[in-house]
């Protein structure tokens, strides 16, 4: 664990009688800050972050001799010039994978009168500087990291995994029964093993590995645990809801404690209840989509509540603006993925039990096709795909307010009708040539986050077995154009009648069918055929209808499944 300015201070007045090596440890180490030259020091301050890390993390203390006894000859200092956000940058752009320490100031008498304090986390080891090279804290000492040590670095960093440590307290004490009929309800709704869903409570969580060797791990806290169990046993996991009226202003927050399914449903309600639906009409079919796909969204969510890091503190933040939605979490990327290659990258999870056992429910796919998922989902829409960011010690991922094309999610459809499922990848080139006449391979594989074979390989797919592309060549560089009556197709005007609807809309219209239903003497509605109607699901039905409730226009008879909704002659729509 990272040291306090008190334990420091501590140590510190003990240098009269040690020399700062004598106070080392694995988890502390003294530097000398060089006063001569900065690039010096700071090459140091980069050999330290990768040395800690690799040892599993602690704190290096800047400014002080480690040979010397006597703090006046021991604490040198740093100079006050040194900034602290310089250095940060500076150990973040020079290893790989990125490391973001913490870094502290602590004033003291003696030197400069200044020394800075370095918390480094620990972290998936191995790290290295992006020169490839790499040493690991092995007592009090950096070692080279070699083949032999690189090997068993990464055996251990496969057991280490924060989700998996053990929660003593009793299992029946920290298990939510809310969260227990929530996961139920989502691995239901994913198809998750019946056989699975029979289990008693905790069968349920032995069976998905949450429970081991008759112990609560932090993993079935998270999955299953009460606000209070997770407050006390994971107190750094917290999600917050907002929506933003400016850049620096918010109208409405909400923060939560809860398990990962319930967290995922009420973040979901609060998104989707300022989620404007637009209206595609073809007779005889209206067609219904959201701004923000709520597919897109899960995914994300789950991303963010189950794959940011729990030892720091800092909320799943939830950021809604007028123009867009960020998503972000705490802890950076995991290994080697970045915004460039994650679309198709292996999977690599940082809280592995956590994320097995949702994957044993079908509720996180273990094949990493949920980014694929989020892509897919915006771009058969003719919206841009999510921007994401990795700013070390966190990961946001935008979604930007876009119109539905019509022509666009009628083409991938029609195409689907004929037995080609457009990928991401297919649908990044299309949406690229709709506003460049040509693209090259090198385009592709970047847009793709493909390597460049594979990316020539989708464009021959398009034109070759799909007939989309057409293949033209400038001199020595091929290039495809998308064919005329695939580009017509793509940007067919929208029909006239396409609007949104806005939420209030959807409750009129409900109230409106209660109501008509109500004069003809039929059966009141039920929540399933709320949900046809109003291509919402079941927990949005749920809340759309207690606010009418609220708003004294309808009356909840029964419960359950059997519950049904009864107009009581509140106006409607103004009516």
């Amino acid at each position: 664990m990272p040291r306090t300015h008190t334990d420091v201070e501590g140590l510190l007045d003990r240098l009269d009688e040690l020399s700062a090596h004598d106070l080392e440890s694995q988890t502390l180490d003294f530097k000398e800050w060089d006063l001569h030259s900065l690039n010096q020091s700071t090459r140091t301050v980069v050999s330290s972050a990768v040395c800690m890390a690799n040892g599993g993390g602690g704190t290096v203390v800047f400014g002080v001799a480690d040979k010397l006894v006597g703090r006046e000859c021991a604490i040198l200092g740093v100079p006050p010039e040194v900034s602290v956000n310089r250095l940060r940058a500076a150990v973040y752009d020079s290893t790989d994978p990125k490391l973001t320490p913490v870094f502290q100031e602590l004033h003291v008498p003696e030197g400069t009168g200044r020394l800075i304090l370095m918390h480094v986390h620990p972290g998936m080891p191995p790290y290295t500087d992006t020169a490839g090279r790499g040493t690991i804290r092995i007592g009090t000492d950096c070692k080279p990291l070699t083949g032999t040590l690189r090997r068993r670095l990464l055996e251990e960093t496969e057991d280490h995994d924060f989700s998996t440590g053990t929660v003593d307290a009793p299992i029946r004490r920290l298990i939510s029964p809310v969260a227990m009929e929530s996961l139920r309800d989502a691995a239901t709704a994913e198809r998750a093993p019946r056989e699975l869903l029979r289990l008693g409570d905790e069968d349920l969580l032995r069976a998905i590995g949450v429970i081991r060797d008759s112990v609560a791990t932090r993993a079935m806290v998270i999955v299953a645990g009460s606000p209070h169990a997770i407050r006390e046993h994971v107190p750094n996991y917290v999600w917050t809801h907002a929506r933003m009226s400016s850049e620096t202003d918010y109208s409405d927050r909400v923060d939560g404690t809860d398990a990962v399914t319930v967290a995922l449903g009420r973040i979901l309600d609060r998104i989707m209840a300022d989620n404007p639906i637009e209206t595609v009409r073809r007779e005889p079919y209206h067609f219904e989509y959201r701004t923000y796909p709520e597919v897109a969204l899960r995914e994300a969510l789950l991303n963010a509540l189950c794959h940011g890091d729990f030892r720091v503190a800092g909320p799943r933040l939830v950021k809604q603006y007028p123009d867009r939605i960020e998503i972000s979490n705490p802890g950076g990327l995991v290994g080697d993925l970045t915004p460039e290659n994650i679309l198709h990258h292996p999977p690599a999870a940082r809280n592995r039990c956590l994320v097995d056992a949702l994957g044993r429910l079908r509720l996180i796919n273990r094949m990493n096709l949920g980014m694929e998922r989020i892509y897919s989902s915006l771009l058969m829409e003719g919206k841009p795909p999510p921007e994401i960011e990795d700013m070390g010690d966190a990961v946001r991922l935008t979604f930007r307010a876009s119109k539905l094309s019509a022509a666009f999610r009628g083409f991938v459809g029609e195409q689907a009708r004929k037995g080609i499922a457009l990928t991401a990848d297919h649908m990044l080139v299309l949406r690229h040539l709709l506003r460049r006449p040509a693209i090259r391979p090198a385009t592709a594989a970047r847009l793709c986050q493909r390597r460049l074979g594979e990316a020539r390989d989708a464009l021959v797919e398009m034109e070759g077995a799909f007939g989309l592309l057409e293949r033209g060549a400038n001199g020595r560089e091929e290039h495809w154009t998308l064919v005329p009556e695939v580009r017509a197709a793509l940007t067919r005007v929208r029909e006239p009648d396409d609007r949104m609807r806005s939420w209030r809309e959807i409750k009129d219209e409900v109230l409106r069918e209660m109501r008509a239903r109500a004069v003809r003497g039929e059966e009141p509605l039920a929540n399933a055929v709320v949900r046809r109607m109003t291509r919402l699901d079941r927990q949005q039905v749920n809340r759309l209808i207690h606010e009418l409730v609220e708003e004294g226009g309808v009356r909840i008879d029964g419960h359950g499944r059997g519950a049904r909704y009864v107009y009581v002659g509140s106006p409607v729509g103004g009516e």
